[in-house]
């Protein structure tokens, strides 16, 4: 790895360095604080992408790599530092948050120019832990690695990750904050992203009334990750908005569509980019179910539950919205664009169905169609993913009940069986009604529906076996997640064992996760 060629992103466009220190507190009217790892000194590797790494320009990985990977031995053009912001947490306003276990080491250009942030994940403390250690354990450490490049593989926008590491040392973590704390292995995850900002920074900045200071942020991001926008004075500000709003309501539908429930859609778990960022109690979706949320934290609400991920997006926009006022000062155009943003949203949304159902265009009765099929799944617990898989193979000869029993979480009776045959007739009389042939209508399907998904608990059985020192499962799912629509391993293409119903971390998990 190239690691020299890592430069600094934005620290000279925004002075403020609050000086080498780990302590926690209160950073008022500044935007990052400089901070050195932790150090470890017995890391070891557990996976590292090389195809990454040579996309943005970092080359092979070295053994003598190691050592930066967990954010030892750094080398001396580099001045790693931890970021400032503000979010809304639960509905709730938190007031200054932060990098609390992130550091960001710099930015890479690879050899077409595109530039990538890069940051260590579980390095330890910044000014911004709230009294945490910035220490991160080898379950979230594993499960972000593998999401994110799972996501991407999917198709969906998020950030991505380099590597993953023990760091040697033990962590104290209590799981379900029950008051079992026990020790856990310590992780390290190197993630990148074109940027890491999110709408908290643009939050705290407002909150301050450092309207000169968020301005710049606001120019900076225009500059150099929106070159579409090309206006000037308070119109560049309102198209900021717009594409931000846009690229938001892309990500939450394709959440929908691979069955992504994120659990913790804070305001500062949210990416100005419109990527998927901070992977904590996600789950992609087993048994369909709207109201399912993975996190536990938000069990008595289900705020952050799955059919609530958009109407959530445009919550979040209005504290964004709210941010931005200072700049954009036009309180109709924002409450204009906020309203539109469910039309856009749910239009896009059922193409978007349309196209897992194969159908070539939507048509004015499919909103009443994707209705009942919601309820259908529902009551008979169908699974998300399998359900398309099957539907996909659908032939005038096929058994109906026997082929959709082995992708329900229920028995299914004659009454509950006489519904989905019924569901079935309709689905075949309305992909009849497609101009394009059964070839095209396939190809359609076959592209929105993967085949494979990162399940809680193929993560569970992989965690449990990098613990006990085995990579086995962990280059099985590395290799399928990078093929997800293709069934590599049939195994992996099977509803969630009844084994594993009641265990956490293989449906709802924490926020510890």
């Amino acid at each position: 790895m190239n690691i020299e060629r890592i430069s600094q992103p934005f620290t000279k466009k925004f002075p403020g360095d609050f000086s080498n220190n780990p302590m926690q507190r209160n950073t008022p009217k500044v935007v990052f604080a400089t901070i050195s790892p932790a150090g470890f000194d017995h890391p070891e590797l557990i996976a590292f992408n090389e195809a990454l790494s040579e996309e943005i320009g970092l080359g092979k990985y070295e053994e003598k790599d190691l050592n930066f990977l967990v954010g030892n031995d750094l080398p001396g053009n580099i001045q790693p530092y931890a970021t400032a912001y503000a979010g809304h947490q639960f509905g709730n306003w938190a007031g200054q948050l932060g990098d609390g276990r992130t550091i960001l080491a710099g930015e890479i250009t690879n050899e077409s120019g595109k530039k990538t942030e890069i940051q260590w994940k579980g390095a330890g403390a910044t000014p911004y832990s709230r009294h945490a250690d910035g220490r991160a354990v080898l379950r979230s450490s594993v499960r972000e690695y593998l999401m994110s490049e799972a996501m991407y593989h999917l198709r969906v926008p998020t950030t991505r990750a380099l590597s993953l590491a023990f760091t040697g040392e033990e962590v104290v973590r209590d799981m379900m904050y029950n008051g079992n704390p026990q020790l856990e292995k310590g992780a390290v995850v190197i993630r990148t992203a074109e940027s890491f900002l999110r709408f908290g920074h643009f939050e705290l900045l407002s909150a301050q009334r450092e309207y000169k200071t968020l301005q710049e942020l606001a120019d900076f991001t225009i500059e150099n990750y929106y070159p579409e926008i090309t206006s000037s004075g308070q119109q560049k500000y309102k198209d900021f908005f717009e594409n931000i709003c846009t690229r938001t309501a892309h990500l939450m539908i394709e959440w929908f569509r691979v069955g992504f429930v994120h659990g913790v859609m804070n305001t500062d778990n949210m990416s100005v980019l419109g990527l998927t960022i901070d992977y904590g109690p996600y789950s992609m979706m087993d048994e369909y179910d709207l109201n399912f949320t993975p996190n536990t934290t938000d069990l008595p609400g289900r705020r952050y539950a799955f059919g609530k991920q958009g109407q959530i997006a445009q919550w979040n926009l209005w504290q964004l919205a709210n941010a931005l006022h200072p700049l954009i000062k036009d309180e109709k155009f924002l409450e204009d664009t906020l309203n539109l943003f469910g039309t856009y949203f749910w239009e896009n949304h059922d193409k978007m169905l349309c196209q897992k159902f194969g159908f070539d265009q939507l048509q004015k009765d499919d909103e009443e169609f994707f209705t009942n099929w919601q309820a259908l799944m529902q009551e008979l617990q169908l699974d998300y993913t399998l359900f398309f898989n099957k539907l996909e193979k659908l032939s005038p000869d096929t058994d109906v009940a026997e082929c959709f029993k082995q992708v329900s979480y229920l028995p299914l009776d004659q009454e509950k069986l006489g519904k989905l045959q019924n569901f079935i007739t309709a689905y075949q009389k309305r992909i009849s009604l497609n101009l394009i042939s059964g070839e095209g209508s396939l190809r359609m399907m076959r592209k929105a529906n993967p085949k494979f998904i990162l399940r809680n608990y193929l993560l569970y059985e992989c965690i449990e076996e990098i613990s006990q020192g085995g990579t086995e499962m962990l280059n099985k799912l590395t290799k399928a997640l990078k093929n997800p629509y293709e069934e590599i391993y049939p195994e992996f293409s099977a509803k969630r064992p009844a084994s594993y119903d009641d265990i956490t971390g293989c449906s709802t998990l924490s926020c510890s996760s």
